[in-house]
């Protein structure tokens, strides 16, 4: 199972989105605050529709809270700094893919400690929407393991 983590995400829509990716490919979606808007808006609820129940949700109230409740977890970090494309490795059974806000990303002592994976993209553009990048990176990670519990 593919974990997704997105640390302090800021737009609730595109919280909202990536839920709904958690939800039809199973994978969990961890929250770590702070977030920059509440769980409950409407916006969040409305951008992920009726798959809310669906969602294994885990919130956590800082990235130290997560660590302490997944100590061993292999973390890789999506970052347009990263040292290979997402599609350069192998992900492991329970891999947990770490997506920063939208504005900033990452903050630096996260990237220093885990591998840093990007996607390709012609120079001198910003990146791709944080949803788009978390859905593309999950269907790789679940292609690698032939698309456990999915049709």
């Amino acid at each position: 199972m593919i974990h997704i983590v997105l640390v302090s995400p800021e737009i609730p829509q595109n919280t909202g989105n990536i839920a709904r990716t958690a939800a039809v490919t199973g994978c969990p979606l961890h929250l770590v605050g702070p977030l920059g808007f509440e769980i409950n808006e409407s916006r969040i609820r409305r951008a992920g529709l009726d798959y809310w129940p669906s969602v294994q949700l885990r919130q956590y109230a800082d990235f130290d809270e997560y660590l302490t409740a997944w100590p061993n977890a292999q973390r890789f970090c999506l970052t347009t700094k990263g040292e290979k494309t997402y599609s350069q490795i192998e992900y492991p059974r329970d891999a947990h893919l770490l997506f920063g806000r939208e504005t900033a990303g990452l903050p630096e002592e996260i990237l220093t400690e885990y591998q840093t994976l990007r996607v390709p993209m012609r120079p001198n553009q910003r990146s791709l929407n944080l949803a788009n990048t978390v859905a593309l990176v999950t269907y790789e990670a679940l292609r690698q393991q032939g698309f456990p519990g999915l049709e």
